[in-house]
């Protein structure tokens, strides 16, 4: 038996080629389930020693050991032994080390295959807390300055096109949302993983008599999950979470985007502090904006641990395959890359400085007021829609020509455009007349900024 695995070593005579360990091992990256797979021991030990399938003296001494293991880890991190393969067996190992052979029985009724699966769950209901922790401290960021900004006029875009002028706390509270669903989507993700694979052992359920309930109750969960097979070859619950996340990453990379593009020297929309910038190795007059385009970059790499965990589960026939031991890197990589992102776009929100005279005067340079005109025509002298579009395309015309905005289109311009024109349009043609006047629930009036800002409050107390 020399040179054989101890945990499968029975059924062969002789170990495993150096590759074969270095490729089969996963400690290198599951030690972070360390935590989890503590507390699921835990859990196992006490339902084991209460079920007398364990002697009580025996589960107490394995619950001691267990605590030994922990502290050791915490004080000293995880030792990556790859003839052990992953954390499990680490842990029973050192619990070995701790207390004796009777570690052994804290294995009883239960399988690397299920253990596994609670762990990744553990993790991942851990991380999805975390997660929504900071996307909360984003959210109070955007709240903070759209409040500050909720009667700035900027313009709004379409085919990034000066369309409308809308209010800068409208445009960050678009982003509010965003995260709301975020939020939602993770929250969601939650509730449905909330469930203990424990007990399942390796695809069949076991004969002792365990108690489910009891562990399931002892880690947080809702209960146990109702089918073995489906329980230890489940990863819905790690790819809800990638999902979420790319979904998340995508809406910060579009903030980050837009940041990218208002710092730009064309835009002034925006300066970033030096804390989000970097300069440039040659040329002495650049800020550059990293953090952001790194977010933006990051969003891909969110996406594709997406992709890999999908395709490494697309066609696996039940119950567990060794390709499911890739599970965890994309998880784990996603989860770091999103806290990194949430962090630095709170971070360049909160310290940003917007330019909100440079977005005024874009706002309106752009005609942006057009559809005011039109929508006046269609009110006050009854145009249909169609012939108001008409005669407004000839109005941003003549201004065009003249080289000034609509409001500053003489009232002769106008009526030689069309008769109906009275002096009343021009209460419709400013920038703060066409924000004030768009109270529809959800539009950017000031007024309905704060009101939302205030319902955002309320909803996140």
């Amino acid at each position: 038996m020399t040179g054989s695995n101890a945990m499968w070593g029975g059924r062969f005579a002789e170990g495993p080629a150096a590759v074969m360990r270095e490729i089969n091992a996963s400690i290198p990256f599951d030690k972070r389930l360390w935590k989890q797979d503590v507390a699921g021991s835990r859990a196992h030990v006490a339902m084991l020693g209460k079920q007398g399938i364990v002697e009580a003296a025996d589960a107490e001494r394995i619950a001691a050991g267990l605590e030994q293991v922990a502290a050791g880890y915490a004080a000293d991190g995880v030792p990556e032994d790859l003839t052990l393969e992953d954390i499990h067996m680490v842990t029973e190992a050192r619990l070995a080390e701790a207390i004796g052979p009777v570690a052994g029985r804290l294995h009883t009724a239960r399988s690397r295959n299920d253990q596994v699966a609670t762990d990744f769950r553990l993790w991942v209901r851990d991380a999805i807390d975390e997660v929504t922790g900071a996307l909360r401290g984003f959210q109070t960021a955007l709240l903070a300055r759209a409040e500050e900004h909720a009667a700035s006029v900027m313009p709004g875009f379409t085919h990034l096109q000066s369309a409308q002028p809308v209010t800068l706390g409208h445009h960050l509270m678009a982003y509010w949302e965003m995260a709301s669903r975020d939020v939602g989507r993770f929250t969601d993700a939650r509730a449905r993983m909330n469930r203990s694979p424990l007990g399942s052992a390796a695809l069949a359920g076991t004969g002792f008599p365990v108690d489910r309930e009891a562990t399931a109750s002892a880690l947080g969960f809702d209960g146990p999950t109702r089918n073995s097979l489906d329980a230890v070859s489940d990863r819905d619950f790690a790819i809800e979470y990638l999902t979420s996340a790319a979904q998340c990453a995508l809406h910060l990379s579009r903030l980050a985007e837009e940041f990218v593009l208002w710092a730009s020297q064309p835009f002034g929309f925006v300066s970033l502090s030096d804390q989000w910038s970097t300069g440039s190795s040659i040329m002495p007059q650049k800020r550059n904006p990293d953090a952001a385009e790194l977010v933006r970059g990051h969003a891909g790499r969110i996406t594709g641990c997406l992709v890999s965990l999908m395709v490494t589960m697309k066609g696996l026939p039940l119950a567990y395959s060794k390709d499911m031991q890739d599970d965890k890197p994309p998880v784990f990589e996603a989860h770091d890359l999103l806290g990194l992102c949430i962090a630095a776009m709170t971070g360049m929100v909160e310290s940003a400085t917007f330019r909100t005279e440079r977005m005024r005067q874009v706002a309106e340079a752009g005609f942006s007021t057009a559809t005011d005109l039109a929508d006046w025509l269609v009110r006050e002298a009854g145009v249909p829609f169609r012939e108001a579009h008409h005669i407004t395309g000839r109005a941003v015309a003549r201004a065009e020509a003249l080289g000034i905005g609509l409001d500053a289109l003489p009232l002769g311009d106008l009526t030689a455009i069309d008769g109906r024109i009275t002096a009343g349009v021009y209460d419709v043609l400013s920038v703060d007349a066409s924000v004030a006047s768009r109270m529809s629930f959800g539009g950017t009036a000031p007024a309905n900024v704060r009101a939302a800002i205030a319902a955002a409050r309320e909803s996140m107390a």
